[in-house]
């Protein structure tokens, strides 16, 4: 045992979550700065983020009810976080999808709400763990497939929650994780 392998996580000061087209060449360590290529997509809420890497199986069992055998039936690599920077252009070509997303937030922001399939991207989430360690999760083959509801109220930030669902890379992986101490 060693406590000082139990950590929490941080925003980095140059932001929590990124995304790039796909086919974008994916970092291969925690500390190496992202490409120019990748769009930084601001304040999550103070839930942060959750990964859900999780396996499901069945178990097969003979006649008597011995099992026998168990089979994988299922992979889910998702995460769930709320994106809080509504009048960024970058959260809402996230959200609604590039071309459905035109001007600034100086010039006037238009967006077009349709049914059109969310485009796979990757996708990178960076924090900081105990002592400095860096983390970063890259999702290399990913798109929102969960979009919640966007309350307006005076008294809260107007937020959006959202899925993000991973699918295989040409390799056959969903994600890749890095971490490193500072």
């Amino acid at each position: 045992m060693n406590a000082s392998n139990v950590t929490a996580a941080k925003p980095r000061t140059t932001g929590v979550v990124y995304y790039a087209a796909l086919g974008t060449t994916l970092p291969t360590d925690a500390d190496t700065a992202l490409s120019n290529d990748f769009k930084e997509l601001g304040h999550l809420s103070e839930d942060g983020f959750t990964h859900n890497f999780s396996k499901e199986a069945d178990t097969i069992r003979d006649m008597g009810g011995t099992p026998i055998l168990t089979v994988q039936t299922d992979v889910t690599d998702e995460v769930k976080c709320t994106f809080m920077e509504l009048q960024n252009v970058e959260v809402l070509k996230a959200l609604y999808g590039e071309s459905n997303v035109t001007g600034t937030l100086a010039t006037g922001i238009s967006i077009t709400g349709n049914a059109d399939e969310a485009t796979s991207c990757v996708w990178v989430f960076e924090t900081i763990g105990r002592d400095g360690a860096l983390h970063r999760l890259i999702y290399p083959n990913a798109k929102i497939s969960e979009m919640g509801e966007i309350a307006y109220k005076r008294d809260e930030a107007v937020s959006c929650e959202v899925t993000i669902a991973a699918s295989a890379d040409t390799s056959g992986n969903t994600h890749y994780k890095y971490i490193k101490s500072a």
